[in-house]
């Protein structure tokens, strides 16, 4: 049975309005034309890509920390922006599913990325 994985793209924050609206598919896939490449590569390797996407921009989210058991809405401390410290944030995701580690460490590094990757197996949840 093949395990999933997942890849974290951890990269310098990006401007991700630039590429919403009519015709950001195709914009997109010209001036990201590794994410394809990957794609490509994934299959070559017998694994499949199970889920994925880009994140917009750190300023469309935030941190939360949740209150004390019982008030855990109502005692949360909200931050703006990622939590992760310096210029870099998580841009986005994939999950492979593999027959093994092995084909996940040969996949981590040709997911495009201005960074780095951060990779995990799934913990099976049942």
């Amino acid at each position: 049975m093949a395990d999933q994985y997942l890849f974290l793209i951890v990269e310098p924050d990006w401007d991700s309005d630039a590429y919403v609206g009519e015709g950001a598919g195709e914009q997109i896939a010209a001036e990201f034309p590794g994410f394809e490449a990957f794609e490509r590569r994934v299959a070559e390797l017998g694994a499949r890509i199970v889920a994925g996407n880009a994140l917009h921009n750190r300023r469309h989210g935030g941190v939360v920390r949740p209150g004390p058991e019982g008030r855990e809405v109502e005692g949360a401390v909200w931050t703006d922006g990622a939590s992760l410290e310096g210029d870099e944030v998580i841009s986005g995701y994939y999950v492979i599913e593999a027959e093994s580690e092995d084909i996940a460490r040969q996949l981590a590094p040709l997911v495009p990325t201005g960074g780095h990757i951060e990779w995990r197996r799934v913990f099976p949840m049942g």
